[in-house]
């Protein structure tokens, strides 16, 4: 694919200065001479070296592959023709829209960073994990220390995996029942569906089949259905349990789910993640889960 390789760097370089720090949930303290993110926290943003940024920018590295692209996008919180236009300039083929969204909107970017005080995360359509506050990774662990399969709902939900022995020290979900699985089931059949041409998509469902039996089983049934909000009881290792609501938003024209747990004030519940969001801006890490 013909591209334009010397306007990556510049490119990129711009977009990094027009970032505030704030959209993406960072302090601006006093005598912060840049105007927008630095190289360092674009790195620490889409998981790249600082060095590798620099690179980029200076165009000694042409050729990110579609993983790094695309995490370059989400962490400058490009808007859909932005992306589009890295991927080319990358000399990559935009996503197609027969697989799953993975881009999340510059609105939505705002929204987690902005609502910290809430347990919030951003999922695909496939329930992969994409961005959380703070304050959801003070509840369930940070995400972050996961490899990217274990941060699938249904990898975790169906027990396969790769941190199983560590289940015992983190929080955990209580009422995952029948129900629920086969809620999540019918829901990735719906979304396998929607999205014949994701790879990734059916390299995660066939992984699911081989690796549980009950998974398999609930496929095979043929059920097609879409996942909804319930009422979560999570047992944390420091504060116990408690009870959430957890409500599940779609955002239009991405298939991206905003997961949102909320308690009412003045309960236990509100008590305890109070405690949590107070022991998580200290620095005091949660148990990673």
């Amino acid at each position: 694919m013909d591209a334009s390789h010397g306007d990556l760097g510049p490119l990129l370089k711009s977009w990094r200065q027009r970032r505030s720090p704030v959209d993406v949930g960072l302090p601006v303290g006093t005598g912060r001479r840049a105007t927008g993110l630095r190289r360092e926290e674009l790195a620490a943003l889409a998981g790249l070296s600082v060095d590798y940024i620099v690179r980029l920018e200076q165009g000694r590295a042409r050729n990110p592959s579609d993983q790094v692209t695309a995490a370059l996008a989400r962490a400058l919180q490009l808007d859909a023709a932005e992306r589009d236009h890295l991927f080319r300039v990358a000399g990559l083929l935009p996503p197609s829209d027969r697989t799953v969204p993975r881009h999340i909107p510059p609105s939505v970017q705002r929204l987690v960073a902005r609502l910290g005080e809430v347990p919030l995360a951003v999922f695909t359509a496939s329930w992969d994990l994409l961005a959380w506050s703070p304050l959801w990774a003070a509840v369930l662990g940070e995400p972050a220390e996961q490899p990217g399969l274990d941060r699938n709902i249904a990898v975790r939900t169906f027990g396969l995996n790769s941190d199983r022995d560590a289940e015992g020290s983190r929080a955990r979900y209580l009422d995952d029942g029948e129900s629920f699985r086969r809620s999540l089931v019918a829901d990735l059949r719906r979304v396998s569906g929607r999205y014949p041409d994701d790879r990734q998509l059916a390299k995660l469902i066939a992984f699911l089949r081989a690796g549980s039996a009950e998974f398999a089983e609930l496929w095979s049934s043929g059920v097609v259905g879409e996942h909804e909000a319930e009422r979560k009881t999570i047992d944390h290792p420091v504060v116990g349990e408690f009870v959430v609501d957890c409500d599940v938003f779609s955002v239009a024209g991405t298939d991206l789910r905003i997961v949102a747990y909320t308690v009412a004030a003045g309960t236990p519940a509100a008590d305890k993640l109070d405690f949590l969001r107070v022991t998580a801006a200290a620095g005091v890490a949660a148990p990673a889960g």
